[in-house]
């Protein structure tokens, strides 16, 4: 995994973070707003950008930049095209399917295999 971006943040701790935000229905509507989706990584504090409404941060300074594969990582969000499964499965796919079950447990398996290949190479 090359590392282009400029986030002093910690990957694993990050891909910890979210898992745990995702297991404990992070993505579910809000109470306050139902009416408004919630999106995958850019709704969480994963996103360099969250919070930030003049998104400050171009996504190329994202850890997440590195998951992206060549051209889509110049897209407007690049994260939503990284491939969560072997079938090339993106965020921006599946969000498409409106199956909000199925993008998480596709989130969810790719981010426990991301944290168990960086434990593994950390490890060695």
């Amino acid at each position: 995994m090359e590392n282009h971006n400029t986030d002093a943040r910690d990957i694993l701790e990050l891909l910890k973070e979210e898992l745990t935000f995702v297991e404990l229905g992070g993505y579910g509507r809000s109470v306050r707003t139902p009416w408004l989706p919630k999106s995958a990584f850019q709704d969480s504090l994963i996103c360099i950008n969250f919070a930030d409404p003049t998104h400050a941060h171009s996504c190329s300074e994202c850890h997440l930049t590195d998951f992206v594969e060549g051209e889509d990582s110049s897209a407007q969000v690049p994260c939503h095209l990284i491939a969560l499964n072997e079938k090339g499965d993106t965020i921006e796919d599946l969000e498409a399917l409106d199956n909000q079950a199925k993008l998480e447990t596709t989130l969810k398996h790719w981010m426990r295999t991301k944290i168990k290949e960086i434990e593994q190479t950390r490890a060695t």
